[in-house]
């Protein structure tokens, strides 16, 4: 192998089901274009992924794309889920969920950021002087808490009753290195850390703060770090969301904060996120990149999705796994472009805008990386 080919970043490109493939198709896009007129270094392999190829093969996820998940340093992925159908078990689609995939992947620190573009002022929910200066990420711990914690299951009692149960488990070395990564973010940002736990009713809290603090006496005491309980949490992030910088939780709750978040950026299709593993011994790590929603099969096929999810993600990509930050810059500075022109599609419009189809939302940016280039 040439040291040329060696150095490319292998990529994995799996649209998903539902709005995943159009999202992601645009996120390609612009992503060949960093490849083409920046030569940023990498090589594509779309797979494929959901019901059809489970139709097709009896496989949700094929044994090609498995494949290319395994060869892949990164994966550029759109969405899962929808309608559930006869034809696709439920044991199938648990099989090769998410779920598993972070599990086996061990992709433990999820980013989130979270931005409000002043071009989307209007067009978001809260109020204008609520979103001055908000720009804060949200990290959130992804192999541990309640959606991997066993003992769980559905059981039917003696006496006939059915009780469902999961349990949320913790241990110090899944939460010391979540920590660990949002004290080194901080340190790069504007040195803040809110630890966001539920330490007043679960032991499971408690250990998290105390390993929190604990870290941070040792080795990160140059960096301010408060703590707040998840559901002052909620409420702060639509009251007061410039306050914070790096907000570090569990599984659970940083699913649903950081869905609450995306009424500070104007809509949910406008977040994007990375999925972290561990750093191996030649100094990489295996990384997943997706936009935060989930698959909308209401608005399937109709080409109406907002795509700035799913390319934002690709300037994560660009800054993470390719150790770009200029080019990263460069394509937030040109979403940022396209909606100051007014590009908009039907999630982020104001009243009386033109609303693009997805695929001229991505005309927009790339439009805008060829004048900014």
């Amino acid at each position: 192998m040439s040291s040329t080919t060696s150095n490319m970043l292998k990529v994995a490109v799996i649209g998903g089901e539902g709005i995943g493939p159009e999202v992601t198709a645009e996120a390609q896009r612009v992503l060949r274009w960093f490849a083409e007129k920046r030569a940023a270094p990498v090589t594509l392999r779309e797979a494929q992924y959901g019901v059809v190829p489970y139709l097709a093969s009896g496989h949700v996820m094929p044994p090609a794309t498995v494949e290319a998940i395994e060869e892949a340093d990164a994966i550029l992925f759109g969405a899962t889920g929808g309608p559930e159908t006869k034809e696709v078990p439920p044991e199938a689609r648990k099989a090769a969920s998410l779920l598993k995939l972070r599990q086996k992947y061990d992709l433990y620190a999820n980013l989130r950021p979270i931005v409000a573009a002043p071009a989307l002022v209007e067009a978001a929910p809260l109020k204008p002087s609520v979103l001055e200066g908000v720009d804060f990420i949200i990290l959130r711990e992804l192999t541990g808490g309640i959606y991997f914690g066993e003992p769980r299951g559905i059981e039917t009692l003696p006496d006939g009753r059915r009780r469902g149960f999961n349990t949320e488990v913790y241990t110090t070395d899944k939460i010391q290195r979540v920590a660990r990564t949002a004290f080194e973010l901080a340190r790069k940002r504007r040195g803040k850390v809110c630890s966001v736990d539920k330490a007043n009713v679960l032991e499971a809290s408690v250990l998290w703060r105390e390993e929190v603090i604990a870290l941070h006496k040792a080795e990160f005491a140059d960096v301010e770090l408060s703590h707040m309980y998840v559901d002052n949490a909620a409420m702060q992030i639509v009251r007061a969301p410039a306050q914070f910088d790096v907000m570090v939780t569990g599984n659970i709750f940083g699913d649903i904060l950081s869905d609450c978040a995306a009424m500070c950026a104007g809509s949910l299709g406008m977040l994007p996120s990375a999925s972290l593993g561990p750093v191996d011994r030649f100094g990489k790590r295996k990384a997943l990149f997706e936009p935060v929603h989930g698959s909308a099969p209401d608005i399937a096929g109709k080409g109406i999705a907002n795509p700035l999810g799913s390319i934002l993600s690709v300037a994560m990509m660009l800054r993470l796994s390719l150790d770009r930050p200029q080019d990263a810059a460069l394509l937030e500075k040109a979403v940022d472009t396209a909606l100051s022109k007014g590009a908009r599609t039907a999630d982020i419009a104001e009243k009386g805008a033109r609303i693009l189809t997805t695929s001229a939302m991505g005309d927009a940016v790339i439009d805008a990386l060829n004048a900014l280039a």
